[in-house]
């Protein structure tokens, strides 16, 4: 079989947009959304500058995180290297596009599913070459078999000095490139300018502003647009606008921007942190009851444990309520469990979710049912630590599954962190010994949980607090995963994470429980949640702020 790949000679590429038009064309791919694009970053200073082109679009990687991390398969890999799309099956979970790390893959408007460059596979397929290929005027883009060594493409690698990016990944790239430049291959090298050549960046709360009324399109030349962006007034071509650019007073020897990009959405938003709060409370509130049933850490009574299971509940349906509005195909959730791509960690967290919910249910309904008479007190006391050990790893499963879901997007290096799932697992501590200790207001705890939960849910938040500092004490993997972290801590979010993740969700709580007891007990509860909730917020928002192409 042939193994398919690209190679780009940047030293031939003009900017000419022939091979961005020809894919739109080819693919009848919508306004706003890139399969191939062509970026320009300009290097030097006036009147000695360079701008250097780069064709950009999916590497068809030997190694494919896209491919592992879908959970229904559709993104696949075909036996000549292809990585290929079936959209007729994709649920629109984003997690390709979360694990690409080259920003190949985008939403498609029209569809609601994901897509992305496949090679122009049904062109190969009938003997012709891709739509770039053929409309590339200077020759500058080759596709062919890497292992034909009669091929065009072959003989080229084989003589030329070729770079690809990105290849710490591991992912294998198949795009290569001749003269390839470290500001263009390198994203985080040449910082992107608040306009681009032709246009203001559009940024999500302009796109929201525009579409409900509150903004207009700029007018030209009006330093008092309403976009929100005064535009610039005219000025002298070739110069810039105050003047040579100084740093510390001298003036800029060297500069790099970039000045054409294709712009890339945020795909995560506020779902996915609050559904790792509510099942941290879920999962939390049955490894607690599981423990106590199953090592006989404390005793509970049937109210007890009905009133404790069915606030777990309640958060497990809110769980999946949450998972499902995420989705972009959200009628098609059930595909997941109906044809699951069982390398991915969405299809195995989907199936631990199931089962937890299945098991922890049929407990909550013997329990129940003894408590009501329906059956003897002693078989539901007999069936409790069974039931117990039956459900205790699918609640510590749905608690930390998605650390490894993380750890498999892995187009975003922070989320690579191998103390997330203990991380995990004490925010679940935290959150659960504290609705437990809520629920303490509404029924009669009993005498050993009076005991326990007072000293698990302060011991839970000190812990996380640690794993939180820790985290951010240890070296970065990347030079993305650092700059992600600034991001969070430094950068747009780091009011989310020191007032609210940090401040409201660590230390008032930790203050009202130790100077005021049980008298604020329900606020300092509510302060951890919501805390925990904006610190979520701004650990998987900031990684999605850092460019990849």
């Amino acid at each position: 079989m042939p193994n398919y790949g690209f190679l780009i000679d940047q030293s031939k590429c003009i900017g000419c947009h022939a091979c961005s038009t020809a894919c739109k064309s080819e693919n009848q791919v919508p306004l706003g959304v890139y399969r191939t694009w062509v970026k320009y970053v300009e290097t030097g200073a006036y009147p000695d500058v360079r701008r250097r082109f780069q064709v950009t679009r999916c590497n068809h990687c030997a190694n494919p995180p896209c491919v592992r991390i879908c959970p229904v398969s559709a993104m696949y890999q075909r036996s000549d290297g292809i990585v290929e799309f079936d959209p007729s099956v994709c649920i629109g979970c984003k997690s390709c596009m979360q694990a690409c790390p080259y920003d190949s893959i985008y939403l498609d408007p029209e569809t609601n599913t994901a897509a992305k460059c496949h090679f122009c596979a049904h062109r190969l397929d009938v003997g012709l070459e891709p739509a770039c290929v053929v409309v590339c005027p200077e020759h500058a883009i080759l596709a062919g078999d890497l292992d034909d060594p009669g091929a065009e493409i072959t003989r080229r690698l084989a003589t030329a000095q070729a770079t690809v990016r990105k290849p710490e990944q591991g992912t294998g790239p198949k795009l290569f490139y001749i003269n390839g430049n470290d500001w263009s291959l390198h994203p985080t090298a040449s910082p992107a300018n608040s306009s681009y050549m032709w246009a203001d960046k559009v940024t999500e709360q302009n796109v929201a502003a525009y579409e409900r009324g509150a903004l207009s399109l700029p007018v030209l030349n009006n330093p008092e647009s309403k976009s929100g962006a005064p535009l610039r007034t005219p000025q002298e071509q070739g110069r810039p606008l105050n003047g040579p650019i100084q740093i510390g007073g001298r003036i800029a020897e060297h500069m790099v921007q970039t000045a054409y990009n294709a712009q890339h959405k945020i795909n995560w938003h506020w779902e996915l942190p609050a559904y790792l709060v509510t099942k941290n409370i879920a999962g939390g509130l049955f490894m607690l009851l599981g423990l106590g049933a199953g090592l006989g850490a404390f005793a509970f009574d049937s109210l007890t444990f009905l009133a404790a299971g069915f606030t777990a509940m309640i958060f497990m349906l809110l769980t999946t309520v949450l998972l499902i509005k995420d989705l972009s195909q959200p009628k098609r959730f059930f595909y997941i469990l109906l044809r699951p791509q069982w390398k991915s960690w969405v299809a195995r967290g989907a199936y631990i979710m199931v089962t937890f919910t299945a098991v922890a249910g049929l407990w909550w309904l013997l329990e129940g049912a003894a408590h009501l008479g329906w059956l003897p007190a002693g078989l539901a006391e007999g069936l409790r630590p069974l039931a117990a050990w039956i459900t205790l790893p699918f609640a510590l499963g749905v608690v930390v599954y998605t650390a490894f879901l993380l750890g498999q997007a892995e187009g975003r290096d922070l989320w690579q962190n191998p103390l997330l799932p203990f991380q995990l697992f004490a925010q679940s501590m935290m959150v659960a010994s504290g609705v437990f200790l809520a629920l303490g207001a509404v029924i009669a705890l009993p005498a050993d949980l009076r005991i326990i939960l007072p000293i698990l849910f302060p011991s839970a938040i000190a812990v996380n607090l640690l794993l939180t500092f820790a985290g951010k004490a240890n070296s970065f993997a990347s030079e993305v995963a650092l700059l992600a972290s600034r991001e969070m801590t430094r950068g747009k979010f780091r009011s989310h994470y020191w007032w609210g993740g940090i401040a409201l969700g660590h230390v008032v709580p930790l203050v009202m429980f130790f100077a005021f007891g049980a008298a604020l007990l329900p606020i300092a509860v509510a302060c951890s949640i919501i805390g925990l909730f904006f610190y979520e917020y701004a650990f998987v928002m900031a990684p999605q702020y850092i460019p990849n192409s």
